[in-house]
């Protein structure tokens, strides 16, 4: 077993009106009892995770690809979008404004270490920041419900020689009118329902997933180009 393999073991109740079946790591003395009604639990079933599986990264020759989260007011909103920066290859992420850092312990209740794996920093201003990165030649794009908005179905990554920094903003206000403004382009997710938007780190996780592999795979199925 290697340092960061562990034992976790499926337990179910032994409450003939009960039978809860819950996962719970080996060698926790917790898991022999039922977290509902207390009686005596059995381990049914085994698994050993690995959890930090080495996986093939991301070609990252063609483009550069980075993130930006300006104003994240949830630190598991957060560490969430840390842990997904890192598990598909991302290995830059600006943080913004009230963004809190991966120093705050709620950062890492959901990032889980992925931040280590990252290259972080922290900017008060993100319009300063997104100034200093254009002048770099780096594309900005916004992830955001606009009028103008490219369905995320019809971009390809692959179609831009520029470094690209994905824009994401406030789970409440969006992104700030100045930094929107700064984008070259604005992506969005298609939309079912009655809300217009999905959680944050569930929408750059959707985003993020599709112009890393989808559009990758796929690539000759787009005819449409970034925006001039």
């Amino acid at each position: 077993m290697s340092p960061t393999s562990k034992v976790y073991e499926f337990r179910e109740c032994t409450n003939p009106v009960c039978h809860l079946r819950f996962p719970a790591p080996g060698n926790s003395p917790q898991r022999l009892m039922c977290p509902i009604c207390k009686f005596r639990t059995v381990c049914v079933a085994e698994i050993l995770l690995d959890m930090e599986n080495p996986q093939p990264g991301i070609d990252h020759e063609k483009p550069e690809f980075a993130l930006l989260l300006d104003n994240i007011r949830s630190a598991w909103n957060t560490g969430s979008m840390l842990r997904t920066a890192d598990g598909a290859g991302i290995q830059r992420v600006y943080l913004c404004g009230i963004t809190p850092t991966p120093e705050h312990p709620r950062v890492a209740r959901t990032s889980l270490g992925s931040e280590h794996n990252l290259t972080w920093s922290w900017h008060p201003n993100s319009i300063q920041l997104a100034n200093r990165l254009i002048a770099e030649g780096k594309q900005l794009w916004g992830l955001e419900a606009t009028a103008d908005a490219s369905p995320l179905q019809s971009v390809n990554l692959l179609l831009t020689d520029d470094p690209v920094v994905l824009v994401v903003g406030n789970e409440i206000t969006g992104i700030d009118p100045d930094l929107l403004h700064l984008c070259s382009r604005v992506i969005s997710l298609p939309m079912q329902g009655i809300k217009r938007s999905l959680n944050v780190a569930v929408a750059l996780g959707i985003a993020v997933y599709h112009l890393l592999i989808v559009s990758r795979q796929t690539a000759g199925d787009y005819s449409i180009k970034p925006e001039e």
